[in-house]
């Protein structure tokens, strides 16, 4: 049977602002992206989503991101491997204190936003995060862009990589995402969605924005917390998923 992870970042409320309704999603999903205060959340609201990523039974993981609530962590940011090694670890360790304290543990790292997509690329910031996962828990396991520099990364650091695609996100010919300001970047359809998906896990490939069949290994499938009817749209995918006989559960 094929078995695939369906996570979720989520967490991304800050103090009177609501985003994404994170109670829904969390019945549909097996891992929790949880963001660590640098591009969303705050320490009440990271603490909120671990004890109910914990009711749930779904797994947690760092959300870390760039320094930037006002772009939602989603405009680039000039920071060097250095820098981005200790935002990274600050981030890892302060939701770390909120899962220790409720009992639970923290079980892997995605980077947010623009930070993810910089070390898919870049394999000098791609090592640093790899680096600095490694250097706090060897045992995590790494999210990252399927045939991304920061799975490279995390591989040869002798860490545990999970290889991400996305059922909301179109993708270029080259495996990276479309921007999101080009017509066609989201997926909205839940029903496309999960063709898409269906064809990633079974068949390893994804149809890109030019037509083109782009090559992917799929072990974690994102779905964005702060889309518009996220829990709809991840409920309608888990159904299909399972109903086509693939096993959703957490890695």
């Amino acid at each position: 049977m094929i078995e695939i992870d369906l996570n979720c970042d989520m967490g991304e409320s800050f103090g009177a602002y609501r985003i994404g309704n994170d109670d829904e999603l969390l019945r549909e999903v097996t891992s929790a992206n949880i963001a660590c205060g640098f591009h969303a959340g705050d320490p009440g609201v990271m603490r909120r989503s671990v004890t109910s990523a914990l009711a749930a039974g779904v797994k947690i993981g760092a959300h870390p991101g760039l320094p930037d609530l006002a772009g939602f962590g989603r405009r680039n940011m000039q920071i060097s491997p250095e820098e981005a090694f200790d935002l990274v670890t600050y981030q890892i360790g302060a939701l770390d204190a909120f899962v220790r304290q409720e009992g639970g543990r923290l079980r892997h790292v995605k980077p947010h936003g623009a930070l993810y997509n910089m070390a898919a690329v870049s394999r000098p910031l791609a090592d640093a995060i790899a680096g600095a996962v490694y250097r706090y828990d060897p045992a995590m396991v790494l999210y990252g862009l399927a045939g991304s520099e920061l799975l490279a990364a995390g591989n040869a650091a002798g860490l545990r990589t999970a290889s991400e695609v996305f059922a909301d996100r179109a993708y270029m010919a080259d495996g990276s995402l479309v921007p999101r300001g080009v017509p066609g970047a989201v997926v909205h359809d839940a029903g496309e969605a999960a063709r898409r998906v269906l064809r990633m896990v079974r068949e390893g490939a994804v149809t890109a924005l030019d037509g083109s069949a782009v090559p992917l290994l799929a072990d974690t499938v994102c779905i964005h917390g702060d889309s518009p009817g996220a829990a709809v749209f991840a409920a309608a995918l888990r159904r299909t998923l399972e109903a086509e006989g693939v096993l959703v559960t957490a890695l």
